[in-house]
């Protein structure tokens, strides 16, 4: 009788603890969601830094440009980065000189839409095929001498010496304990070196916003993230040491002879 009690309570009860599991479960399974979610928003999937892949067949057209044409095309440019390739806006970047493949390689960055920019992205977007090759190729001859009939910026005021000593010591040796590299030893010992942006005639106040765009990865079209990476190592007063170094001209001479004596 007893028996027969409890299996008829048993049966009775069964539905309500079948609703009961049912409800942990899905409790369960929405707070997993909520946690991969999260995890997702948190760290979002990499982003390709850029659709540049340096094959021969790239890197042919990149440098097969007519100057001639270029300087033709380039008309349009020298509002911002003057008639010489000097800018007379610290902020604005000069293009004299530039490596042909580093120069390309930008262009097609912001044509992609891999680098943001308001005023070069709809610009690069205009350029024809084989346009932003003559148009490299032109500044890439253009001299870095001074023109007294420009109105370049180029160079700034030398840095404070405790800066020059800061700057020299990361364009030569870098911080090992850090993990960072010479900056000379992608960007040359005297701030040029083919396929990576010139830092030679460059001008500050550029070079210290895209390291604190690098820093706060507003700019991520480095491959490989080696841009990104120093940049974040860096400290405010380191970036904004190299950027016066190379900003004064100091990267067209040896680190070591900059150095206050």
């Amino acid at each position: 009788m007893r028996r027969s009690n409890w299996l008829t309570h048993s049966i009775g009860s069964f539905p309500w603890r079948l609703d009961t599991l049912t409800l942990a479960l899905t409790v369960a399974a929405g707070l997993i969601a909520s946690s991969i979610f999260l995890q997702a928003w948190e760290n979002p999937p990499d982003r390709v830094p850029s659709n540049v892949a340096w094959t021969a067949e790239t890197m042919a057209a990149a440098s097969r440009g007519d100057a001639f044409r270029g300087m033709l095309l380039a008309k349009r440019c020298d509002h911002c980065h003057g008639a010489e390739g000097f800018s007379p806006v610290a902020s604005t970047p000069n293009l004299a000189a530039m490596d042909k493949l580093a120069s390309w390689k930008q262009l097609e960055d912001f044509r992609t839409h891999k680098r943001r920019s308001r005023a070069m992205e709809p610009i690069a977007e205009s350029l024809m095929a084989g346009d932003a090759a003559d148009v490299v190729a032109y500044y890439a001859e253009l001299p870095v001498f001074n023109d007294p009939q420009d109105n370049r910026i180029f160079p700034q005021s030398r840095p404070d010496p405790s800066y020059d000593v800061i700057a020299s010591r990361l364009v030569s040796f870098g911080d090992g304990e850090r993990g960072i590299p010479p900056c000379q030893a992608c960007h040359g010992p005297v701030a040029y070196r083919t396929g990576a942006p010139s830092l030679a005639t460059q001008n500050a106040d550029y070079l210290l916003n895209q390291l604190e765009a690098f820093a706060n990865r507003t700019r991520a079209n480095d491959v490989n993230m080696p841009m990104r990476t120093i940049a974040a190592l860096l400290t405010e007063e380191e970036r904004r040491a190299l950027a016066e170094y190379y900003g004064s001209g100091l990267g067209l001479e040896p680190a070591g002879a900059t150095v206050p004596k």
